[in-house]
């Protein structure tokens, strides 16, 4: 991303520069790690963790609200470790192999995410409710070396991958050797941050599913916005409570992946539950006193036109973060007659651009009802004329162009080793 030059005429209010017709983000700055340092995203994410002051290894990280089961932050680290030892050695994993994953939300996805990536793997996670058709053409689109099913989905593999099943006492033995809990920071995996890390599938506008390539810096640099722009909290209110996130997000999904990442940089808690059932989720979010959760508009609709929300205590909940689709003024306004301690804050990306775009912060500006809010950090955005290709000023309808480390990597490179 270009550098923003000082001279140039650039407005407070919108971050448009007539000179360059360009548009940039308001945003503080973020530091990046440098381009060139070996980091994957799990050495990033987990030397974030590290700098928490509150988080120990007892602190709850994910809890499958459907069994109650949950995984400390300790157990989690271990069994990363374990099953990167384990991948590696007894199944030759290397860089730039593509896994498959076709998984619904399970305790082990998660470790099975940070494991892969340490190794400088590429995930390919999928609907698993995707049909037999749909799986044939992302694997044709992916070229894995290795697919990670359960014993729900696999048959829609094709008998010639290789295929382990999550749900298989194979797998749970290989989360468990008793190792040591690996330093990261020092592995001698080397990934580069302009390495492959996923491939995402997106339906686009038109035609099939198209696979997205993101790198590591890609999500690098995503986590580092949500992790060094925060908000200041009034030291008269007092601590706040410990986050406590409820996903209803799908893992495999551009929002529900990077906001998984997000969470574990931060020491979060992050509920879920293998199967969406609204009341279920009410009951969770009385249970477990969740805070926060990333949301899609439909559920916001569902607040409202739900008596289910009078049954619970839903008192803990102070922000929704909705995504993925429009949310107009009117539905906000409903919600917040309803919910008036609960501010929701909506967002902008794609897919191909990691899922960032623009995203509301602070109550300030989640007053502006229907806004997705300002440029992300390190963003840049131009509204360009579908015909001529020539840069429009302010007020004007056109294609949006968006240019930052958070885009995919482009062109779609062929993966070898």
């Amino acid at each position: 991303m270009a550098e923003i030059n000082p001279n140039r005429s650039i407005d407070p209010n919108t971050g448009y520069c007539s000179e360059t017709k360009t548009y940039y983000s308001l945003r503080p700055n973020v530091p990046l790690p440098p381009p060139s340092e070996p980091l994957s995203i799990t050495q990033y994410a987990l030397s974030l963790l590290r700098s928490s002051t509150t988080t120990t290894s007892a602190t709850t990280f994910l809890v499958d609200a459907t069994t109650g089961e949950s995984v400390s932050y300790g157990e989690f680290l271990r069994q990363v470790h374990s099953l990167s030892r384990s991948l590696k050695t007894r199944f030759s994993l290397s860089k730039n192999d593509v896994a498959y994953i076709l998984s619904l939300a399970s305790l082990h996805v998660p470790i099975l995410y940070f494991s892969l990536l340490s190794l400088g793997v590429v995930i390919s996670p999928a609907n698993p409710l995707s049909s037999t058709s749909e799986v044939s053409h992302q694997i044709q689109l992916s070229k894995p070396s290795i697919a990670f099913a359960t014993s729900h989905t696999s048959h829609k593999l094709p008998s010639n991958l290789r295929t382990i099943l999550m749900d298989s006492p194979e797998f749970i033995s290989l989360l468990n050797q008793n190792e040591d809990v690996a330093d990261f920071a020092n592995s001698n995996m080397t990934v580069y941050q302009s390495d492959p890390a996923a491939i995402l599938y997106s339906s686009g506008t038109t035609g099939k599913v198209k696979g997205v390539l993101l790198s590591h810096l890609n999500v690098i640099a995503i986590i580092a916005g949500y992790y060094h722009v925060t908000e200041e909290t009034d030291p008269n209110e007092g601590p706040p409570p410990h986050p406590v996130s409820f996903f209803t997000l799908p893992m495999f999904h551009v929002f529900g992946f990077f906001m998984l990442v997000r969470a574990a940089s931060k020491g979060e808690t992050l509920v879920f539950m293998e199967r969406f059932d609204f009341e279920k989720m009410l009951k969770a979010v009385e249970n477990y006193r969740v805070t926060y959760m990333p949301v899609s508009p439909p559920l916001i609709v569902a607040f409202i036109n739900s008596k289910l929300t009078d049954k619970y205590d839903l008192s803990s909940l102070q922000l929704l973060g909705c995504g993925g689709a429009p949310l107009g003024k009117e539905v906000t306004l409903k919600f917040k007659e309803k919910f008036p301690n609960v501010e929701i804050r909506q967002g902008y990306g794609l897919t191909e651009t990691g899922g960032a775009g623009s995203r509301v912060i602070g109550p300030d500006e989640a007053k502006r009802h229907g806004s997705v809010g300002r440029l992300a950090e390190l963003m840049e955005a131009k509204i360009v004329d579908p015909a001529t290709g020539e840069a429009l000023p302010p007020g004007q309808k056109g294609e949006l162009w968006l240019r930052g480390p958070t885009i995919m990597k482009d062109p779609p490179m062929r993966l070898s080793k």
